[in-house]
């Protein structure tokens, strides 16, 4: 019986220990590629976009592109074209001709784009999950669980070239059954940018009959 109990509880603590190190595996990977984003003065990506909830049978499909630099960011998605000077989020639809401004909402969990190069940094654990071949390059995934409870986010798998280290996918399911991907089909750094890329010129839109909302 005591060698019973010993086998197994040997068995728990090596699979804790297993655990531990897959988890200490996966958060040096996200280290690796924070490490490589941040040492770039510009990122443009150029991604596909599925939403798909299977129990509504409803799924829809779009491309999009976005330029970030340090927190600003412009993101150019289902016909708009969402805007972020580092101090306020310029939403703007040309076929309402209609611009919201708002401060950034802090509680917003949704993975979106913009934020999908370094929002793993924190409130998540972490988990070493499969390794694929896409088109011969190795992508690593690492599974990520919302510490909060609360959120609405079910799990994320982050998709990471392994030789790059770059973002190759993220794969966000929702606890209400949807699951939204996001596939980068390019990324490209330290490109040329206009210096006022990431700036909100309120009476060009102004005197082009836009009507201003402000949040």
């Amino acid at each position: 019986m005591f060698k019973k109990t010993l086998l197994a509880l040997s068995i728990t603590l090596f699979g804790f220990s297993a655990f531990a190190q897959n988890s200490q595996k996966a958060k040096a990977l996200l280290d690796d590629v924070y490490a490589k984003v941040t040492s770039y003065d510009n990122i443009e990506i150029a991604f596909n976009y599925a939403l798909e909830n299977t129990e509504a049978n409803t799924k829809s499909e779009t491309r999009g592109n976005a330029k970030l630099q340090g927190d600003k960011y412009v993101v150019d998605l289902f016909g708009s074209q969402q805007l972020f000077d580092g101090k306020m989020v310029y939403t703007i639809v040309p076929d309402n001709e209609e611009v919201t401004i708002e401060s950034p909402s802090e509680g917003e969990n949704t993975v979106t784009p913009s934020k999908m190069l370094t929002f793993y940094r924190e409130g998540h654990n972490y988990q070493w999950d499969i390794l694929q071949n896409v088109q011969g390059r190795k992508v690593q995934y690492v599974k990520l669980i919302p510490i909060d409870t609360n959120t609405e986010i079910n799990s994320i798998l982050l998709g990471i070239d392994a030789e790059t280290k770059h973002i190759h996918k993220l794969i966000e399911t929702g606890k209400n059954g949807t699951k939204t991907t996001i596939t980068v089909n390019s990324f490209k750094t330290n490109q040329p940018l206009s210096k006022s890329l990431f700036t909100f010129d309120e009476a060009k839109y102004k005197s082009d009959g836009y009507y201003i909302i402000r949040n």
